[in-house]
């Protein structure tokens, strides 16, 4: 296992124009911190190498918002623009545009620049038709016999047309010119300001896809994310070079399992097994990896979110400039920019859970959590290669993997369970007043807070499969306090952050619903039939409203979107229409029961 040092976090910031004005004409800005640590934070791990076309559009960005200010600005935007020139010419234009005394470029020149030497954001992603897509597939959720909600559900079904795009010729010929990353197949994206492939998201998609017997357009994503993994050693975050540095929940093995399941596909099975193998290694070695002496004087070896990255992203590079404008030296922000990297790693950017102090964002320490969701994704990750590697008839890899996954249950049951709580806890490997690293478990080291990802090992059979845990863990859930109006709530701290309380998410809601429904036990699927409920209303309710599905809602109130993070809400919306169609799978509607809040 890799020595690690611990690394911190932060984003979001509003009036930030005076700092980014200043910084036009300074190399660099340093503030007193009033939040020193006792020790002061080091930053070690790989940092992959820069692209100079990011780091122009970075110096683009930052111009942008002290030309334009924040109101509508997305940082984003930037960073997904393509040129029409090569990046010399580009550069040498942008830098003989007009400059003010402070360094600053008038609206009316940039606006100029902007046009004659770019295409627009999302332009060299084209729109798709899916081969696959039928108006009405052949046995679409029979169980729903409401009609309001049937059509509802084709309505849903129909926005897999509108979110299916392909990467245009032009990124193939001409790469140096497109943060995009060429991918062969068709892809659907989830939406709005994400207009790429994004790999955790894709699960849900591809399980909507599934319901919609879209199986041809569900194999071709993975066939994507499976490219990603061969070119950089791992699926990106998203299919853009500004994610080259760090991935998301791994999820693929999942993916590969659910296809194979519904379509019997041998040969599929059988050509994504390699990748997958290549996938876990990733995620058990390097920094990813640490090994606790558990309270017994076993070493247990379980994993954690660790980006390769120590500098802005680019994607939210303002942002985090001005988050890391409060620290007093360069030290102390490039380890905050790794944990914010690291967070954006988790999929859950940014949460309470990932902070030392839930109104600071400085106080990010993604890379100090051994964090309960991660390591159930791993183990269900193992158990589906095991599973794959058995059909295809490779017994000793399977067998492998299912060793791998009982030292995992084991490792996960003494580092994370709390029995007094029933639930799984986040285990904090390091405080910032210690200035060595400790591997050694400490009862007190077990995050106590109330999150949602507490339950999610409930979704893996290992541990669903025994019901008198089941009956503690689905107690333990009825009392959280998580379990709100229309949905299952993140966490019960509202920091501000879009992974935190009022907000509820799709995949978590499936997740969750998903571990109480394989367990057999009556109460459990009673308690998950109820929840999805809740969750299906909202999603019909705000699409009725707005002909939109949205990112994230507001579980306190009904077809109500979520808020808060460092972006305005967005729509589309993939894992959100996964997860409806999934639910409607599931559970079905029935005719006389009502849709509406």
């Amino acid at each position: 296992m890799a020595n690690f040092k611990p690394l911190n976090h932060h984003r979001n910031s509003s009036s930030l124009l005076p700092f980014f004005s200043l910084l036009l004409t300074l190399s660099s800005l340093t503030t007193a911190s009033n939040n020193s640590p006792m020790c002061s934070p080091t930053d070690s791990g790989p940092v992959v190498p820069t692209d100079p076309l990011i780091t122009f559009l970075e110096r683009l960005q930052l111009t942008a918002l002290n030309t334009f200010g924040s109101k509508n600005y997305d940082p984003k935007h930037y960073v997904d623009l393509s040129l029409k020139h090569n990046l010399s010419e580009t550069q040498l234009a942008f830098d003989d545009l007009p400059k003010s005394s402070t360094g600053s470029v008038s609206a009316v020149d940039l606006n100029g620049f902007i046009t004659s030497y770019f295409n627009g954001a999302g332009e060299d992603l084209v729109y798709a038709e899916p081969p696959d897509f039928v108006p009405e597939p052949e046995g679409f959720l029979p169980a729903v016999e409401n009609p309001v909600v049937r059509e509802w559900a084709l309505e849903v079904h129909k926005l897999w047309k509108n979110l299916s795009r392909r990467v245009d010729a032009g990124v193939f010929e001409h790469p140096e010119l497109h943060t995009l990353l060429p991918l062969s197949k068709s892809v659907v994206v989830p939406g709005s300001r994400f207009r790429e492939v994004y790999y955790w998201d894709s699960y849900w998609v591809i399980r909507g896809l599934l319901v919609s017997k879209m199986y041809h357009t569900a194999k071709g994503i993975v066939s994507n994310l499976i490219s990603l993994r061969d070119e950089f050693g791992f699926v990106l975050n998203g299919a853009r070079k500004y994610y080259t540095n760090r991935s998301q929940p791994p999820l693929l093995s999942a993916m590969v399992y659910e296809i194979y399941s519904r379509t019997g596909d041998m040969d599929f099975a059988r050509k994504s097994l390699p990748a997958l193998l290549k996938e876990h290694h990733f995620w058990n070695s390097g920094f990813h990896s640490v090994t606790i002496l558990d309270a017994e004087g076993c070493n247990r070896t379980l994993s954690r979110y660790f980006a390769m990255w120590n500098k802005p992203r680019p994607e939210s590079s303002t942002i985090d400039m001005g988050t890391a404008s409060k620290l007093s030296n360069a030290s102390e922000k490039q380890h905050l920019y790794r944990e914010l990297a690291s967070g954006a790693e988790t999929g859950w950017d940014f949460s309470s859970r990932w902070m030392r102090n839930a109104s600071d964002l400085t106080t990010l320490a993604t890379t100090s959590i051994i964090p309960v969701d991660l390591n159930a994704f791993i183990l269900q990750m193992e158990l589906n290669i095991a599973f794959l590697a058995k059909v295809t008839g490779d017994r000793i890899t399977a067998a492998r993997f299912l060793e791998a996954a009982e030292a995992r249950k084991l490792a996960m049951n003494s580092v994370f369970w709390n029995e007094e709580m029933g639930q799984w806890l986040d285990y904090w490997i390091s405080d910032k007043t210690k200035c060595k690293d400790d591997y050694t478990w400490v009862a007190s080291n077990q995050n106590r807070n109330i999150f949602a990802s507490n339950f999610i090992p409930l979704s893996v059979e290992l541990f669903n499969s025994d019901l008198k845990l089941v009956k503690k863990v689905r107690q333990s859930l009825q009392r959280s306090g998580l379990i709100r109006a229309v949905g299952i709530a993140t966490s019960l701290t509202n920091s501000g952050q879009q992974w935190d309380f009022p907000n509820g998410w799709a995949p978590i809601q499936h997740l969750i619903v998903e571990g109480l429904v394989r367990s057999g036990s009556k109460e459990a699927k009673s308690m998950a039939k109820d929840i999805a409920a809740r969750w299906i209303r909202t999603n019909y309710v705000f699409y009725k409203k707005t002909n939109t599905m949205s990112e994230k809602y507001d579980v306190e109130k009904c077809g109500e979107y979520g808020g808060g993070g460092e972006y305005v809400p967005q729509t589309g919306f993939g894992w959100s229409n996964g997860v409806v169609l999934a639910f409607l799978e599931e559970f079905g509607w029935p005719k006389d029961l009502k849709i509406d809040c």
